[in-house]
């Protein structure tokens, strides 16, 4: 595309695959967004001359001009001020952050990546949506706000689930499993990892040279030295390639090679790679880095016996660690500031509360929400009617094509619930109670008539071409029904237990069928169309 005249949509595109990236060959696409710029220019075309010069800057800080690139980016950030461009302003706030993490001033960092996703709005693209969350959570963690930034981490994956953004899914869960190895807790890491490896293994992904240091790194502390120096080798040999993420990367993954060869007992290898790593961080002024540099040179020192030479190190290490804690502590004091004065905490804190009362695959309500609402609505509504639904021979759907078969047919029907009751009930809800299971709530619609609607949306779920998902294998529901007025005891463990005891009755009447009425009095009703007989 170099050299080339294209048009403005050509343009957007081109700078899209950019700005929609988290592995770059930063030296390449530095060229590349410098020419996409001088046609921009060309053009006449201000939004586009912007978003090429935050993409030039972006590449900067990760060639590692650091310095260069906050100088820069003040440029941006005043375009996007003046014009109200809000995708602008959340880009560079995340860049804005990345500068502010490699200076070692995490509080800034905090900052910035909290008006990241403050700025999200709808011409957010999905990435921004998932990347900017994930990139919060980063700044927290490193803030050392661990509680604060899981819900954001939580929240990261399940939006990259929900929006298919399998790439950035790979990287959210690698940043996730590297900050809870950097705050210590490696058990944690050790089941991010394993979600990640699950992950890579179900999409067929090369695992990047970002995600390879973390496992490594976790490796490492578990005794596999061994086993880390390899993956360290590929590692870096992924990096060499040209992909590169952040100005640190490399500076980075030597060092964590370093570790690795020490406690192999390959000290001369250790050596060349902490000196590699050091080089790099005085070049392009990796403060945190370095630090850890200085750490792990006193550590080499005194395996090799040289015990002065560790003692000097030690020294030199305290006296870097001190100055980095100095900048850290400041963090500290502005991270709850930070949190809780701006607009994006309390939303962030509302957004959470409904997040946990949602069931990730489905999207319906979840079991705390059913805890919650509907007590309140047996106290209130004597016509309150409740159902629960269950997928029929659903087992032999997972055994026979596999789960993720499964999971789409659950989704598949939690929409048609929830899409059915509402133009039925619309004050109603669907809720996953867990596995197969879903609950219907139908407030001031007794039984009979509730029945009735059960009843057609069974037979919408029946009647639905499935054929897309499970072939030949059909699928159908089971509903037991229970109201208000029939229960022995006016509460949710009775009206559930009624209306459980009613599905029972529908599956040993041969499924696909709704049933309601007290079982006890022998009044049970079953409900099946004779096109289903």
């Amino acid at each position: 595309m170099k050299g080339s005249a294209i048009c403005a949509e050509q343009l957007s595109a081109a700078l899209l695959a950019i700005e929609d990236c988290i592995l770059w060959n930063a030296e390449a696409d530095l060229a590349l967004s410098t020419d996409l710029e001088r046609q921009a220019a060309e053009l006449g075309d201000d939004t586009l001359v912007a978003r090429a010069r935050l993409c030039r800057t972006n590449m900067l800080m990760r060639t590692g001009d650091v310095a260069g690139a906050a100088r820069q980016i003040y440029d941006s950030y005043e375009w996007a001020m003046a014009h109200d461009d809000r995708r602008l302003q959340a880009r560079t706030h995340l860049i804005w952050a990345n500068i502010h993490r490699l200076l070692g001033d995490f509080a800034k960092c905090l900052e910035h990546s909290l008006s990241s996703v403050e700025l999200l709005d709808d011409t957010a693209t999905a990435h921004m949506q998932v990347w900017h969350r994930a990139k919060l959570a980063d700044a927290l963690g490193i803030n050392g706000a661990m509680d604060a930034a899981r819900p954001r981490y939580h929240q990261a994956e399940e939006l990259a689930r929900d929006l298919r953004q399998w790439e950035v899914l790979t990287s959210v869960l690698n940043n996730w499993a590297y900050t809870e190895f950097f705050v210590g807790d490696f058990p944690r890491a050790q089941e991010v990892v394993q979600r990640l490896k699950d992950h890579a293994d179900r999409h067929d992904f090369e695992l990047d040279p970002a995600t390879l240091d973390t496992i490594g790194a976790i490796q490492i502390e578990n005794g596999e030295y061994a086993d880390a120096e390899e993956t360290m080798r590929v590692c870096i040999a992924r990096h060499n390639t040209g992909l590169l993420e952040d100005a640190d990367d490399l500076a980075e993954y030597l060092l964590t090679m370093a570790r690795a060869q020490r406690g192999a007992g390959a000290m001369d290898r250790a050596q060349a790679s902490l000196d590699e790593s050091r080089a790099l961080c005085v070049e392009r002024e990796l403060h945190e880095v370095m630090v850890r540099v200085h750490q792990e040179q006193a550590e080499l020192c005194a395996a090799r016996g040289q015990f002065a030479e560790a003692f000097a190190m030690h020294k030199m290490f305290y006296a870097a660690h001190e100055r980095l804690r100095s900048r850290q502590r400041e963090a500290q004091a502005q991270t709850r500031q930070a949190m809780f004065e701006t607009a994006e905490a309390r939303e962030e804190a509302e957004r959470f509360r409904e997040q946990a009362r949602r069931d990730p695959l489905t999207g319906l309500r979840n079991r705390r929400y059913i805890d919650e609402e509907m007590p309140a609505l047996i106290t209130a509504d004597a016509d309150l009617t409740v159902a629960i639904v269950d997928l029929d021979h659903f087992k032999r759907i997972n055994d026979q094509l596999s789960h993720d078969v499964g999971d789409q047919v659950l989704v598949q029907v939690a929409k048609l619930l929830e899409t059915e009751l509402a133009a039925a009930v619309p004050d109603g809800f669907v809720a996953r109670l867990g596995g197969e299971e879903f609950l219907l709530v139908l407030p001031k619609t007794p039984v009979p008539a509730a029945t009735e609607q059960l009843d057609r949306i069974r037979m919408v779920i029946r009647a639905y071409s499935w054929w897309n998902i499970t072939g030949e294998l059909p699928v159908t529901v089971s509903i037991g029904v229970a109201g208000a007025h029939e229960v022995p005891d006016l509460n949710q463990s009775s009206m559930l237990s009624t209306a459980d005891r009613n599905l029972y009755v529908a599956k040993r009447g041969g499924r696909d069928r709704v049933v309601s009425g007290m079982a006890r009095e022998g009044r049970t009703r079953s409900y099946r169309d004779r096109s289903a007989a």
